[in-house]
């Protein structure tokens, strides 16, 4: 595990210790003000400054490096001048390694039913209390600075998949153009600065994205508006594009991004960093992910199972307790096993990324990463993963039929913004 502690003026600094053969896998090192983390990592997402059901000392002993934290949920509640007053996000939330905060781009596509969109920023309603507020690139980053996360991403506009081209690029452009206005904005000190590139499925749109980032020389590069949908025979061609744009020593994130399969071969691809809610909202749903795929252990013939539910896995559920145990937890609802289920899932993908990394270092990615995805996909996987893409792009599809995006050069001031906006 790495250091907890970084040299003064070293935020954002990545390194790359090993790079795998033909592919693009490579093994790092990305210093951050409160840890220096190893490549590639999953980060646990932690929305509302907790990563659900789960303690910080419980994720750290599953080899969490990094937590996410939300922009735009934190800023509603409960408010970044409250956190800020409280010591920042570590001190709150007692979390005391790295933390990435969203700066709330994809929020204005799933909530796109309760605001819209124009070059000044995005007006949103919100879902708590109804009330409107404004959240412009600079407020992002004023935000963040608050928050004192390590790594701030910037205000983008995420379009949903599938949209029509010209929505597609106003969005992708009016992302590149608030990039620039996150950049010249105040930051925190010592909090590094990451772009987010833009462009759907569309290969030119995203090689623009990221070369138009690139110039700007942010601290490190999140690649958004993939995994929304999009069948993944249009994912990689997106995702090269963008790489093959961005500058070749930065860090790549690969934002939402937490299928093991889709981790995996997004390493192969070049990519540094990962986050998804999925292994916590499979835990709270009784489902657990293992090497030879998902399990539902809420299935009666688990019941009288002796053996642990993985026996390569070191999480408590896996070396405590009996998958039997685990299966009884689960029927009953006890929240006991969601939890462990949770942190098991956790300790999954951290740990798949951790031997996927050694096996970079000792130069045995290729048959690794071979192995490991022989064992996930099994006959019934290529069928799941087309129905879950499929409900995927029903769902945002629905949510961008509500979606009000203003023309790229539009110009409004403060006035019309707020009479607009009012209920």
């Amino acid at each position: 595990m790495s250091s907890e502690y970084t040299e003064p003026g070293q935020c954002g600094r990545f390194s790359i210790a090993a790079r795998n053969g033909l592919s693009g896998a490579r093994a790092g090192v990305l210093q951050t003000t409160h840890f220096a983390v190893e490549t590639p990592v999953f980060m646990p997402v932690g929305t509302q400054g907790t990563v659900k059901g789960l303690l910080p000392d419980e994720l750290m002993a599953m080899g969490a490096q990094v937590v996410l934290g939300n922009t735009y949920h934190l800023w509603l509640r409960p408010g970044h001048e409250l956190i800020a007053r409280a010591g920042g996000l570590h001190t709150f939330m007692g979390w005391p390694r790295a933390i990435l905060t969203d700066s709330g781009g994809f929020q204005i596509l799933s909530l796109a039913h309760l605001g819209e969109v124009d070059e000044e920023g995005a007006i949103l309603r919100s879902h708590l209390d109804d009330s409107v507020r404004t959240l412009t690139p600079e407020d992002a980053m004023e935000i963040q600075a608050a928050l004192g996360s390590d790594i701030a991403m910037v205000l983008d506009v995420c379009p949903p998949y599938p949209c029509p081209p010209e929505q597609l690029r106003d969005a992708t452009e009016r992302t590149t153009r608030w990039a620039h206005r996150s950049l010249v904005a105040r930051h925190a000190p010592d909090q590094a600065t990451f772009g987010i590139v833009q462009g759907g499925t569309d290969v030119d749109l995203r090689r623009e994205s990221a070369a138009a980032l690139a110039a700007m020389g942010f601290d490190g590069y999140g690649i958004g508006g993939l995994s929304v949908g999009e069948p993944r025979s249009e994912t990689w061609p997106a995702l090269d594009a963008a790489i093959s744009a961005l500058p070749p020593g930065s860090v790549r994130y690969l934002m939402g991004v937490g299928e093991p399969d889709d981790v995996l071969t997004a390493i192969e691809h070049g990519v540094d960093m990962f986050d998804c809610v999925l292994p916590t909202r499979l835990g709270r749903n009784g489902t657990a992910m293992t090497p030879t795929g998902r399990l539902d252990l809420r299935r009666t013939a688990l019941a009288d199972r002796p053996g642990p539910l993985d026996a390569a896995c070191d999480c408590p559920g896996c070396t405590r307790f009996s998958l039997g145990y685990l299966h009884h937890l689960v029927r009953s609802g006890e929240e006991l096993g969601l939890r462990l289920v949770s942190l098991h899932n956790v300790r999954f993908l951290i740990r798949l990324v951790q031997e996927a990394r050694r096996a970079i270092l000792d130069g045995t990615f290729a048959t690794y990463r071979d192995e490991a995805l022989a064992r996930w996909h099994g006959p019934d996987r290529v069928v799941g993963r087309e129905n879950r893409e499929r409900w995927v792009r029903e769902r945002v599809a629905r949510e961008a039929t509500r979606t009000v995006v203003g023309p790229p050069n539009e110009s409004s001031t403060s006035t019309s913004r707020n009479r607009r906006a009012r209920p």
